[in-house]
């Protein structure tokens, strides 16, 4: 970690934190919300480590008066949350519920009063589990239900809101989801998920027309990007890592930047796959406003090992430090996917957010109340250097948000994996900023780093 300040950022640059619905909020049975995939898959034995599920979560439901308070006093003037679809429309089709409507309601209010913009995301992974009883992402119907969500959301936030993000990583949703089955809804069809992936697209595609039909100011997508390194000069390996590229990178970023989908015949994938309508790229390739990318590590790539099943294998980067999920730390390489993707696309990349990244350490609040997280704020710092390398490069970037805000309900991981800048106490519920929190504070706000203006530095 650099004892120099961080470099400046230009003026209007945002700077925020994200959160998703399902790992923090809590109350999946309250206010008419009807179950998510994530529901049934965390209340299916053998799914999620020791059996965790999100039906508390960090009780962001009741407690967001307190988090808010939390965003307030970090200095941040932006906020990533997500919007329960479930919550929203019970069955996934149909009227708004209102009262779930009400909730996001009271919170873009209040965040527009401590003068922090709201930039929700539509999915983040909850799907209502009555779609997925009728085929999930695999059913090109639920495109369109996607499409009618995200107009009754406008219809009621819109004024308020100045940038909307349609889909989280949908590679991720379509991979750990449908491919592999370790995320919900725990399906594994390799790359027969490849249509699950195709129909989030379209539902961006119908969503943004949507949106914009109700007045949405600024309308992006957020795709988990990584660079991808060859395990060696091999043909072999290069082949191989152009593969793992053209699934996990240019799947998602081509169609709605270049209206077309990569070439897959070096695997057998058809040119026009049978889940690829007339008009479906027109649909997906609309303008966006800007492009959301989450960064966590890059990616090194082999041949496949014979049995293998995939076009491709996976392995380790050495030589560089680990996150507590295993992660590789290599901050310089987001400097080199932001190059990477302005020497892709050109001039049809539009401005880039940084709309997560951050990293898992094994915290816990010491006898004096700190959690004290350095190698999170050494991965913040890191990377926020590289991020700016990057824009003075020329890559258009407009904003950086940290996952997350508070330790959260991390997935098949349950409870085991801390990403938050705030720890959170699950049996109390009782929150205490952690010193990355307080360093970051201080970037921010010059303020001091340690306590805040109670002299405390935890918050019950």
């Amino acid at each position: 970690m650099s004892s120099t300040p961080l470099p400046a950022f230009p003026e209007g640059f945002l700077w925020g934190v994200s959160t998703a619905a399902y790992q923090i909020e809590g109350a999946v049975a309250e206010d008419g919300r009807g179950p998510s995939i994530w529901d049934t898959f965390a209340h299916t034995p053998g799914r999620v480590r020791d059996g965790h599920t999100g039906d508390t979560a960090c009780d962001h439901y009741h407690r967001w008066p307190e988090d808010l308070a939390l965003l307030g006093d970090l200095g941040v003037n932006a906020y990533r949350f997500s919007i329960a679809w479930p919550r929203v429309q019970p069955d996934g089709a149909g009227p708004a519920n209102p009262k779930g409507l009400d909730f996001y309601d009271r919170l873009v209010d209040a965040l527009a009063a401590r003068s922090i913009a709201p930039v929700p995301t539509l999915f983040h992974w909850d799907l209502p589990q009555a779609l997925e009883d009728r085929g999930g992402w695999l059913d090109r119907d639920t495109a369109h239900r996607f499409a009618e969500y995200a107009a009754l959301v406008a219809e009621r936030l819109a004024d308020r809101i100045p940038a909307w993000i349609t889909l989280n990583e949908p590679l991720v949703h379509m991979a750990e989801g449908y491919a592999f089955g370790s995320h919900a809804p725990g399906r594994a069809l390799l790359l027969d998920a490849l249509p699950a992936g195709h129909h989030q697209l379209l539902g961006h595609g119908l969503a943004t027309a949507a949106l914009r039909a109700h007045g949405a100011r600024e309308v992006m997508v957020t795709n988990n990007c990584t660079p991808v390194r060859p395990a060696s000069d091999s043909p072999e390996d290069t082949a191989a890592a152009d593969v793992y590229d053209a699934f996990h990178n240019r799947f998602f970023n081509d169609p709605v930047l270049l209206g077309r989908y990569p070439d897959l015949s070096a695997v057998g994938l058809p040119a026009d796959p049978p889940y690829l309508r007339d008009g479906d790229l027109e649909t997906i390739g609309a303008p966006l406003d800007a492009l959301g990318v989450n960064y966590y590590n890059p990616t090194r790539v082999a041949a496949a090992a014979p049995g293998s099943g995939l076009p491709f294998d996976l392995v380790p980067i050495e030589g560089v430090p680990t996150t507590a999920f295993g992660w590789p730390v290599v901050p310089e390489s987001l400097y080199d996917l932001l190059t990477g993707l302005r020497a892709r696309y050109g001039a049809a990349l539009p401005p880039i957010h940084i709309t997560e990244n951050g990293c898992s350490t094994e915290d816990a609040v010491d006898e004096d109340g700190r959690v004290r997280d350095t190698a999170r704020i050494e991965f913040l710092d890191g990377h926020l250097r590289a991020l700016h390398r990057a824009a003075k490069a020329g890559v258009d970037v407009r904003g950086y948000f940290v996952w997350s805000l508070l330790d959260n309900f991390e997935w098949a991981e349950g409870y085991h994996q801390r990403f938050g800048l705030v720890h959170v106490d699950y049996a109390t519920q009782r929150r205490t900023p952690k010193d990355s929190y307080h360093w970051l504070r201080t970037a921010l706000t010059g303020r001091d780093h340690r306590r805040d203006s109670r002299g405390d530095s935890r918050r019950d």
